[in-house]
């Protein structure tokens, strides 16, 4: 048998909307104000290359442009992401490829521009450009870059978020949205580059199309309600799969980003977050501020119909000589997550000096329809490593993702056919490893050498990639272990 393919997803790439930092790749920071040159007017030439190393943006106020903008409650960002990764050793093959990402935000405030209070409208777009070293070199579940994808230019997200109620406790978000923008996130996590710190490899790898995350996304409506200052509970429904059709790449089935589909069921998340210092949190004199925390559960179901991995729709095994190939149909998938973000330590002369932790863990308990039934990633980050570097950031970091057993007993039905069919004497077998798990280990330093540039060396180490799959160059043996360098560059235009 052929080895089993993994679909090559990217995961979240993020935005900074409001007070909530979700990203991976970093986010776009959208101001409240443009940048502005003396008495409001734009800068020239020599003023604008004269402050570029103090701008929060490489092109500065574009030449009048923000400005102008901002007369209209309008905030314009653009974020430029490139990154040369490659695997020095391991794989299917080694080598190095570039792969970019060009982010475009607007945002209409609507009490800035016509007196309406509470009311923000969306409109992001997308262009990927370059290779996927994931899908050329690697052969791994949780691939190495969360900006790995298919290359085109698509819509991303277009939505009206409103507030409502006294001190804002209800917000309301409808259109088209992406869910790794605030579902089962880790703000630690999103410091790394390999694509399962920001959307995970179970919903990945399970819901249709991957689900409604970077670079996709789907019609949704999602209420935010805060009963407390502390407590955020977070309840959204998507359409059920983020393409209309859900067979071959979801990416190429909604190339522009522009289809909507509007069919196919239904896919619910609910998250309740806890938040310590709570939102307005105050100390009195003499007190310390305590240690930061935020601590999430959740559950996600999809309604769609799944195939089982097994066996066909006379319960016999789809690997077996007499099945007809059909598998067999479940109705809906469940999973259950958990996530947490602790701060640890914190200089007490210096807040910006402090050391954080996060885990994230997310499990289904119904594997006949699941290529994984889990995955975990922990980490470690460290704020300002440098004296004087209160914008420098490093972190340790894993990740791990587990093969259904359900896939593994399949793979197992396919060398028991195979054998029975080889008889007395027969020539052996194709070899086919029986899929297991996959981990992976990252470190990463982001350094920001202006306000509007970061640059960030990485690298990362594979363990048993794609969970045990046969190297296509050598099909006696599995790919061998993995370790990938490279560095990515964000650039706030």
């Amino acid at each position: 048998m052929a080895a089993r393919h993994f679909r090559s997803s990217a995961a979240a790439v993020g935005l900074v909307l409001g007070t909530a930092t979700w990203a991976a790749p970093p986010p776009i920071s959208i101001p409240i104000s443009s940048e502005q040159g003396q008495n409001g007017q734009s800068t020239d030439l020599s003023s604008f290359l004269s402050d570029l190393k103090r701008s929060n943006f490489l092109l500065g106020d574009m030449f009048g442009l923000r400005t102008f903008l901002s007369q209209y409650g309008i905030s314009l960002a653009i974020q430029e992401t490139s990154e040369y990764l490659g695997n020095v050793s391991g794989g299917v093959k080694t080598g190095f490829e570039y792969d970019g990402l060009t982010q475009a935000i607007l945002q209409l405030d609507t009490q800035r521009a016509f007196g309406w209070y509470g009311g923000v409208f969306n409109i992001s777009a997308l262009n990927i450009h370059g290779n996927n070293l994931s899908a050329d070199n690697l052969a791994t579940i949780q691939t190495s870059s969360g900006i790995e994808a298919d290359r085109a230019t698509r819509l991303w997200e277009l939505w009206y978020d409103q507030k409502l109620l006294e001190e804002d406790r209800l917000d309301v978000r409808l259109g088209l949205e992406s869910a790794d923008q605030e579902f089962i996130v880790s703000a630690n996590a999103a410091y790394f580059v390999n694509t399962m710190f920001g959307w995970p490899a179970v919903p990945s790898y399970d819901l249709p199309g991957g689900g409604p995350a970077y670079p996709l996304s789907a019609p949704a409506v999602r209420l935010r309600w805060r009963p407390v200052n502390s407590i955020n509970l977070l309840l959204a429904r998507f359409n059920g799969s983020p393409v209309s059709n859900n067979s071959g790449d979801p990416q190429q089935q909604n190339a522009s980003g522009t289809t909507f589909p509007l069919h196919g069921g239904s896919l619910f998340l609910t998250e309740l977050q806890f938040n310590y210092p709570s939102v307005g949190a105050m100390t009195m004199p003499g007190e310390t501020t305590p240690l930061g925390r935020v601590y999430k559960i959740g559950v996600w179901y999809d309604t769609e119909g799944f195939a089982d991995e097994r066996f066909d729709t006379n319960g016999v095994s789809l690997a077996g000589p007499t099945s007809n190939g059909i598998p067999d149909r479940h109705h809906g998938d469940l999973s259950i997550y958990a996530v947490a973000d602790q701060m640890l330590w914190r200089a007490s002369n210096d807040p910006n000096h402090n050391v954080n932790a996060f885990v994230r863990v997310m499990g289904t308990p119904q594997a006949d329809r699941n290529l994984l039934t889990f995955s975990a990633n922990a980490g470690l980050v460290l704020h300002e490593p440098f004296r004087y570097r209160p914008d420098d950031t490093v972190g340790l970091g894993m990740g791990f993702a587990q093969v259904s057993p359900v896939v593994a007993a399949y793979e197992r039905d396919v060398n028991f056919y195979a054998e029975q069919a080889q008889g007395p004497g027969g020539v052996a077998p194709v070899y086919n490893p029986i899929q297991g798990s996959e981990t992976y280990f990252e470190a990463t330093y982001q350094r920001q050498l202006r306000p509007w540039w970061q640059i960030q060396p990485d690298i990362q180490y594979v363990i048993n990639p794609g969970g045990g799959l046969a190297d296509p160059n050598a099909p006696t043996r599995r790919i061998r272990n993995e370790l990938v360098i490279g560095v990515r560059t964000n650039i706030l235009l």
